[in-house]
Order: structure tokens, then C-alpha cells, then sequence
């Protein structure tokens, strides 16, 4: 394995390429977000977001096979072991094509039926709505083909494919807001058509990028009984937690359809674009960094393994800490000058959602550390639990008529159990030193934390205006800043930090 060095500057340069992608990105994503709103209307537009999490509910099978494959991947590439990289892709790639024909059957039976008898749907839509939903269902399984290829992508480090190829992805979605406005059949229908188109022109970049760089990428059916075995085993148990995730997000989606109607799911839409814009940022960092936690691990380094985990989740949430208090603060009018519509309940669906950004921030390289181990089942068992217990609690606060905030908030409860559940887990599998953790992290975000709120207080009885609203922004980034780099960091990280600027302003 590379010596420290070289690692610390290969993640340095491959998270300042996922930061240019996610800049891009957010901002061609939150003006696409906009346009479609406007384009669609609030029905069509929650609409397009429920019938879509229905496909996402089904690809949780997809999503712990992504785990497996990336997990993976990133342990053969630490031990040196190209022949079994090789093996691992291939009959990574046949399980996702089993994966892929299962979840088509499924939804074209199961599914399907669930849309036509229990969503609240509008009668005089329901026709474009079987069709968004066959197409959304097409778009998902061509995407499941792309996943070992994106794990091998990410597995190499080669973010700069990944960026380059994110930000055009971006710009294809922008460009399909415009030709909206020549739709030659109906506009909800179209947009999935077009959807589908970027999602297959995308996985064609994938797959010829791979086929090209990668020799360990080339697809070569073969059988492997044991390696399919702990292929399965392992996904198998991250279904769990796949399961558990998207259930609880695609059960929020269906149940506040069925008490409240489409509007409320269109709210939870522009919600979970600003809360994909605000997590893109420490999502970046962290898929730099994921490669070399599974490696480390390994390569048997368990000191640098431990330091990296702690680095991770302090820098992960000082990255997050820097904006989302100030989006919170001036959430009002970031949505009046965003949005010509502004749908009810979106100001409190997405401040929620900026607080769950802040709690995942820190778990995940928890995470990414428990799949090192490749041994999760109790893991998956225990946090999936607790994770579904979201639904039972917002079944029953909606059946007593409490606010759907209060529905959607117990999301941000059961979030930060699950975190210290994750801190305790990591210590007593991986003999994880967790008062380091919680002395070198825990302490430090929380200090952070309550130190920014009083400034917080006072600068949002000045939002009423947009150019307060700016200055009352800048001036919480500003303190947010200081505070993560005084205490964020500790004195070597800080001092190296200063070098590196030093050194940039020199070049200059």
C-alpha cells in the first residue's frame, strides 16, 4: 500500500475535483429543480416525486449490492489482488443483472397494482401517471447496470471521470426544463421519457470509460459459487439496511400521499433537493476518502485507520456546519427568490432535512468502517430496527392529526440515536477507541454548535428583506468558518492547513 503521504495528496486532489463536480452541480440541480416546479405544477410535480420513490422503494435490493461491490472492490485493490478485482467485477455485474430482471418483474406485479389502488392520485392524471411510472421503472434498472462500473470508478480513484461525467449529466437534465416547453405530448410524460434518455446516455460513458482504462472492468461471465456466496451474505445483510433507509423515506412519501394528497409530496421533493445540494458537499469528501478507509483497514494500518475515522467525521460535519445553519436561518427568502411556488410545509420539510444532513455527516464513515469489516448482520439487524421505527411512530402521530412537521421531525430524533448506536457498535466490534471518538468529535461539533446558535438567534430577525437576508448569510458562513477552523481542527491540522495556503498564495 501507498505510503501516507501520497494517499493524504491523492484524497486532497480527488475531493477538490468532487467539490468543482458538486459546485456545478448544485447549482445547474437547484435552477432544474425550479424550472421543472414551474413547468409541471405543484400536482405534477409531486406527482413525478411519489410515483418515482415507488421505483426507488423497489431498488433497495440495488442499493446493498452497491455496498457489496464497492466493498469489495476497495479491499482486493488494498491487498494488491488484481486477478479476484477482476472476479469480483464480473460476477458483481451478473448479480446486478439478476438484481435487474427481479426488480422489473416485481414492479411491473407489485408495484404496479400499489399505484393503481392505494396512492391518492388525481382521476384526470392517473393515465400519465402509469406512464412515468413504467419509464421510471425502465431508467431504474438501466441504472442498475451502471453500479459496478461507478464502484470501480470510484474504487481507482478516478474522480475525475466522475465529475466530468456528473456535471454533464447535470447539464443534459437542464437542458431537458427547455424542451419542455415544446413537448409534443403530455409534459409529465415527456420529461420521464427524457429522463430515461440522459439516464441510458450516462450509463453508455460508464461502461465504454471502464471497458477502455480498467482491464479489471471488462465483463467475463463466469461462476464462482463461494464468491457469489459472500457477494450474497454480504448484501445480503446490507438489505437491511437499504430496506430500512428507503422505507422509511418512500414510507414517509406514501403515507403524508395518502393522509394529506400530491402537494405535500411536492414539498418533500423541493426538500430533498435542497437537502441533496447541501449533502453533495460532504458526500464529495466522503466518497474521497471511503476508498481509503476500506483499504487501510486492509492493509491491517489500525492506528491511521482509527485517526482517519475520527478526521473524517469532524471534517465531514465542520463541512456541513459551515452552510446549513445559515440556509436555516434564511430559508424563507433562499425559497421566495428560488421558487415561484413555494409549496406548504416546504420551509419545515427542508429545515428538517438540513438537520438530518448534519447528524449523517458524522456517521458516515462510521459506516464505510463497519463494511470494512465485511462482518454486518448484527449491525444491519440492530440499526434497521431502530431505523423503522420512523413509520410505525408517523402512522400513528398522522391518525391523531399531529402536524405533518412533527411526522416528518421524528426522522431527526431517531437519527441521532442511531449515531451513537453506530459509535457504539464500531467500538465493541472493531475495539474502536470511543472515548477518543467522542472527545475528538462528539465534544468539538458540539462546542461548535452552541457556540454558533446565539448569533443565529439574533441575525434571524433580519432576514425580511433579501439584501439583509445576504448579509445575515455571509455573516453566519463567516463565524461557522472560523469556528470550524479553531475548533473543527486540532493544532497539526491547523498548521498544516496554513502551509498549504501559504504555499498556493507563493504560486500565485
Amino acid at each position: 500500500m501507498q505510503d501516507t503521504a501520497t494517499s493524504n495528496k491523492r484524497i486532497a486532489k480527488n475531493t477538490i475535483l468532487l467539490y468543482i463536480r458538486t459546485f456545478f452541480v448544485m447549482l445547474i440541480s437547484l435552477y432544474t429543480s425550479r424550472a421543472i416546479l414551474d413547468a409541471l405544477g405543484e400536482t405534477d410535480f409531486g406527482i413525478y416525486n411519489l410515483v418515482g420513490g415507488i421505483v426507488v422503494l423497489f431498488s433497495f435490493m440495488n442499493s446493498a449490492m452497491t455496498t457489496a461491490t464497492q466493498r469489495f472492490l476497495n479491499y482486493e485493490l488494498g491487498k494488491g489482488n488484481t486477478r479476484q478485482v477482476k472476479r469480483v467485477f464480473s460476477m458483481s455485474l451478473t448479480a446486478h443483472i439478476c438484481i435487474a430482471f427481479l426488480i422489473l418483474i416485481l414492479g411491473e406485479t407489485l408495484g404496479l397494482w400499489f399505484v393503481l389502488t392505494q396512492l391518492n392520485i388525481p382521476l384526470e392524471r392517473y393515465e400519465a401517471s402509469i406512464w412515468v411510472y413504467h419509464l421510471s421503472l425502465i431508467g431504474c434498472c438501466v441504472n442498475i447496470l451502471r453500479i459496478p462500473y461507478s464502484a470501480c470508478i470510484i474504487a481507482y480513484e478516478r474522480m475525475s471521470f466522475f465529475a466530468y461525467v456528473s456535471i454533464l449529466e447535470s447539464v443534459l437534465k437542464l437542458m431537458i426544463v427547455f424542451m419542455l416547453a415544446i413537448a409534443p405530448i403530455d409534459a409529465l410524460v415527456f420529461y420521464a421519457v427524457l429522463m430515461l434518455v440522459v439516464i441510458c446516455v450516462v450509463n453508455s460513458l460508464y461502461i465504454l470509460y471502464c471497458n477502455h482504462k480498467f482491464d479489471t472492468a471488462r465483463y467475463h461471465f463466469f461462476w464462482d459459487k463461494l464468491l457469489f456466496k459472500q457477494l450474497m451474505f454480504f448484501s445480503g445483510w446490507s438489505m437491511f439496511g437499504s430496506l430500512a433507509s428507503t422505507g422509511v423515506a418512500q414510507g414517509m412519501n406514501i403515507l403524508l400521499n395518502i393522509f394529506y394528497g400530491v402537494v405535500l409530496n411536492a414539498a418533500l421533493g423541493i426538500s430533498h433537493q435542497v437537502h441533496s445540494a447541501v449533502s453533495s458537499f460532504v458526500s464529495s469528501f466522503q466518497t474521497a476518502f471511503s476508498p481509503q478507509i476500506v483499504k487501510t483497514y486492509a492493509a491491517g494500518q489500525k492506528n491511521d485507520l482509527e485517526k482517519l475515522i475520527c478526521r473524517t467525521s469532524r471534517f465531514s460535519y465542520c463541512l456541513v456546519f459551515i452552510f446549513a445553519p445559515a440556509i436555516i436561518v434564511c430559508i424563507t427568502p433562499i425559497l421566495e427568490t428560488w421558487l415561484t411556488i413555494v409549496p406548504e410545509y416546504t420551509r419545515e420539510f427542508t429545515i428538517v432535512t438540513i438537520l438530518l444532513c448534519m447528524i449523517d455527516a458524522l456517521s458516515g464513515p462510521l459506516w464505510v468502517s463497519v463494511q470494512a469489516t465485511g462482518e454486518i448482520r448484527n449491525y444491519q439487524l440492530l440499526l434497521s430496527f431502530i431505523s423503522l421505527l420512523n413509520l410505525p411512530f408517523m402512522y400513528v402521530m398522522l391518525l391523531l392529526g399531529i402536524s405533518p412537521i412533527w411526522v416528518v421531525g421524528i426522522r431527526v430524533i431517531i437519527a441521532v440515536i442511531i449515531h451513537f448506536v453506530r459509535v457504539g457498535y464500531l467500538g465493541h466490534k472493531m475495539n474502536f477507541p470511543v472515548i477518543y471518538y467522542m472527545r475528538d468529535v462528539m465534544i468539538r461539533v458540539t462546542i461548535m454548535t452552541c457556540i454558533s446558535i446565539p448569533l443565529c438567534i439574533i441575525l434571524s430577525h433580519y432576514t425580511n428583506r433579501l439584501f439583509l437576508s445576504a448579509i445575515v448569510f455571509a455573516l453566519i458562513v463567516l463565524q461557522n468558518s472560523i469556528l470550524s477552523f479553531v475548533v473543527g481542527m486540532s493544532r497539526n491540522e491547523r498548521s498544516h492547513l496554513i502551509l498549504i495556503v501559504k504555499e498556493k498564495i507563493k504560486r500565485i
